[in-house]
């Protein structure tokens, strides 16, 4: 069971209700970035010489202190225009951090001795001893528009969050909110968890946000906030996900990888109102795929990297096997609406070509205040303790046996689970398949004693070229034995 939020965050002088007049104020006038021009030595740098400007560690906010937490900055810089304000909250009042050129570490890049105290930053990040009692690691990045990332035990950065989404997937452009101003609440000696409020700036949008982050086996994130419409946007996406899926088990196209599979996420996981449970592999499309699910008061969904198989990965630089999964669970009721999937075609994995999020059902106009409660969780296994069926892998291919057809498509689904392994191998399973088009062969149904699971297979001949949407499951009688494996077949 999902907990409340705390409604003010962290107690003292300095609340949340100070940011939400904040967001309010900003609503009512009109937008004005705050982007003033940075000097050349930090204007002209490219990917390379950003990165290899390093905060110095020995700078460490509250390293001297002994506290569980540490703050490091990210200087402005190449992509990263936007000056962000950055505080800290102590004892209920709030002190800004200016900038000071022995924050950093220049590496090769020419810099004055001098520079500006207000030349602002990029963003932060928080370090835990997270894996290791004597090792701050990091455990969450904010940097980048409303972008945020955090880590759990033994796992790697992957997925990405954002604030919010806007007009994302349309022909038009997307705006990208950006948060411009952080407080971060300096912890107690004994602290497991630190809050950080933010303010949300955009053309359209205002917004006062809270985040209260408790690292660990998981990074737990309990998120709310309350947005303001300076004017009317096509799409809102509520507690998006950005993640990369470049190739995988699903692609039936040949890549010309070495590695069988590139990817941060291999699905997308909704549990609607119902308790429905919907999986939707991935795919890198050839043109751009968009995918809603109707859910009222959806219980949660995210992007998982269910496969954690170093074999299907053969990558011993990225390691995505261990790049962790994320879920987002609503608090309280959200409504009607749906999420929505954006699969954007993508030629490299360095592009971020996946997105879901919550959308409601009415869109917001200008004046209006939308509040919304969630708790974000990153980890390896965001399912444990599930009894019932999931998919672990979905591969395609051409229809037939001897013969292969390769205008009809053969899909094998495999679904594994405590409740399936437990079933005899002489189980009568039986697989429910349907089509929105084409027609489809008799499903059949095998055990798999590779996986302790059981395989599903069956073919689509198409109906030309239109789309087919399929939804399957496995069922023993009346019992239903697995999630609802969903997936859109598009002729590429």
């Amino acid at each position: 069971m999902v907990e409340p939020v705390p409604s003010e965050g962290a107690p003292g002088t300095f609340t949340f209700a100070a940011v939400v007049r904040r967001a309010q104020e900003l609503a009512a006038a009109p937008y004005q970035p705050d982007r003033p021009p940075l000097p050349d030595y930090l204007s002209n740098l490219d990917y390379d010489h950003y990165r290899d400007i390093r905060f110095n560690r020995d700078q460490s906010i509250w390293k001297t202190e002994g506290l569980p937490f540490q703050m490091h900055l990210f200087p402005r810089g190449f992509l990263h225009l936007d000056r962000v304000t950055i505080n800290i909250v102590e004892d209920g009042a709030t002190h800004p951090i200016l900038f000071r050129h022995d924050l950093f570490d220049y590496g090769k890049n020419q810099v004055p001795d001098e520079m500006p105290e207000d030349l602002g930053f990029a963003g932060f990040r928080l370090h835990y001893p997270l894996n290791r009692d004597t090792v701050f690691d990091e455990v969450i990045v904010f940097l980048g528009a409303s972008y945020f990332r955090a880590v759990a035990k033994d796992l790697n950065y992957g997925i990405t969050a954002r604030g919010l989404a806007i007009d994302t997937g349309l022909p038009t452009r997307e705006e990208f909110p950006v948060f411009r101003e952080f407080w971060v609440f300096k912890p107690t000696p004994d602290a497991v968890d630190i809050t950080v409020f933010a303010l949300l700036d955009s053309e359209s949008v205002t917004g006062a946000y809270s985040f209260v982050i408790r690292p660990g086996m998981e990074a737990v994130i309990d998120v709310k906030a309350r947005v303001f419409m300076r004017k009317p946007v096509q799409k809102i996406g509520i507690a998006p996900l950005t993640s990369m899926f470049f190739h995988g088990e699903t692609t039936d196209r040949f890549i010309d990888d070495f590695r069988p599979e590139v990817h941060d996420s291999d699905g997308l996981l909704v549990i609607n109102g119902t308790g429905e449970r919907i999986w939707r592999p991935l795919v890198n499309p050839v043109g751009l795929r968009v995918s809603d699910f109707v859910a009222e008061n959806p219980r949660a969904f995210g992007l998982f990297q269910r496969d954690r198989d170093f074999g299907h990965y053969e990558d011993l630089e990225a390691h995505y096997q261990n790049r962790p999964s994320a879920i987002v669970e609503p608090l309280g009721d959200w409504g009607r609406g749906m999420i929505e999937l954006v699969e954007i075609p993508s030629t490299a994995e360095r592009y971020d070509n996946i997105v879901a999020y919550w959308i409601p059902e009415r869109a917001p106009t200008a004046g209006d205040e939308l509040k919304f409660e969630y708790r974000l969780r990153f980890g390896r296994d965001l399912e444990a303790g599930l009894l019932g069926g999931r998919t672990l892998a979905t591969r395609i291919g051409a229809a037939g046996t001897d013969i292969l057809d390769s205008h009809q498509r053969k899909f094998v689904v495999d679904f594994v689970g405590p409740t399936l392994a437990q079933l005899a191998p002489e189980t009568q399973v039986e697989g429910v398949v349907t089509s929105t088009t084409g027609e489809l062969s008799k499903p059949v149904v095998q055990w798999n004693p590779h996986i302790q699971g059981w395989r599903l297979f069956f073919e689509l001949k198409p109906d030309g070229n239109r789309p087919a949407d399929l939804r399957a499951f496995l069922r023993h009688g009346d019992d239903v034995l697995s999630e609802t494996w969903s997936f859109r077949w598009v002729r590429e």
